[in-house]
């Protein structure tokens, strides 16, 4: 089927990555769901990405909330009647190591990153298998048209002292992605997770004006640059296309390099 009967939800999709690949998907021709709880930018997304035209939806959604995730697949199916790609991008970081992170910052980042990402994906998932069921359509076909896409991290893989919460919850969403991508591979619903280095987000801004910080960060990526967000869309793009159809329950590492490092590049190339 073409890309343009094709629905996708962005959770955290207002802004940062989420913003970049709701556009990306946007101009793949699917029609795009933007769930985030920043009102002003998620309306202003969808209404640039064609909501009067009814190619675009807002719906504001704290994925952690079980209702909240309840009422944006019903806000989907009554905008579009059906849901094939799932982009599970919201996230939080909370700072703290193992002696100073409070219980309350530990819940708040698990709630959004994890429980908010197994929350989101299970409603995803039984609306795309009750589709595949009720057309009774071949696994093989399906493999062509559905995907979930979680947003992990490097450092779910590695680790920073002082980002205990936010390491655990990319550690354990990549586990998430294995299990769910083995019991869905049989409806023909691929699962697979994108790992970003550090990219050009609002979260390094205070980076970009820190050139100590950024020599640091530049030390250990060999291609020696700050990702940027488009091209974590690309890889979404990608995942959610016909042509990753034997691709199921892996993570793609955009990370300029940074898991093949066992040391520190120079910073003066």
């Amino acid at each position: 089927m073409a890309s343009g009967d094709r629905v996708a939800i962005i959770t955290g999709g207002a802004n940062g990555i989420g913003k970049a690949c709701a556009r990306r998907l946007s101009e793949d021709g699917c029609r795009v769901v933007i769930a985030d709880i920043d009102t002003a930018a998620g309306t202003a997304l969808a209404s640039e990405l064609g909501g009067e035209r009814g190619r675009a939806l807002f719906v504001p959604c704290d994925v952690s909330d079980r209702l909240s995730v309840s009422n944006l697949l019903a806000e989907t199916r009554s905008a579009f009647d059906r849901l094939d790609i799932l982009v599970n991008n919201a996230g939080i970081v909370a700072r703290g190591d193992i002696l100073e992170l409070s219980e309350a910052d530990f819940d708040r980042v698990i709630g959004v990153n994890l429980r908010g990402a197994f929350l989101v994906a299970r409603a995803c998932a039984k609306q795309m298998v009750e589709q595949i069921e009720d057309s009774s359509e071949r696994a093989d076909d399906a493999r062509r048209r559905y995907a979930i896409i979680n947003m992990s991290s490097v450092n779910g893989i590695m680790a920073i002292p002082d980002q205990l919460a936010y390491c655990t919850s990319k550690g354990a969403l990549n586990q998430l992605t294995k299990s769910m991508a083995l019991a869905l591979a049989k409806y023909g619903i691929r699962v697979n997770a994108i790992g970003p280095g550090s990219i050009n987000t609002d979260v390094l801004k205070a980076v970009n004006d820190d050139k100590a910080a950024m020599d640091k960060m530049l030390s250990r990526t060999p291609m020696h640059r700050i990702g940027d967000p488009d091209e974590i869309a690309s890889v979404a793009s990608f995942l959610a296309s016909k042509d990753s159809s034997y691709i199921t329950g892996t993570t793609i590492y955009a990370d300029g390099g940074r898991l093949a490092l066992n040391y520190i590049v120079p910073t003066d190339q």
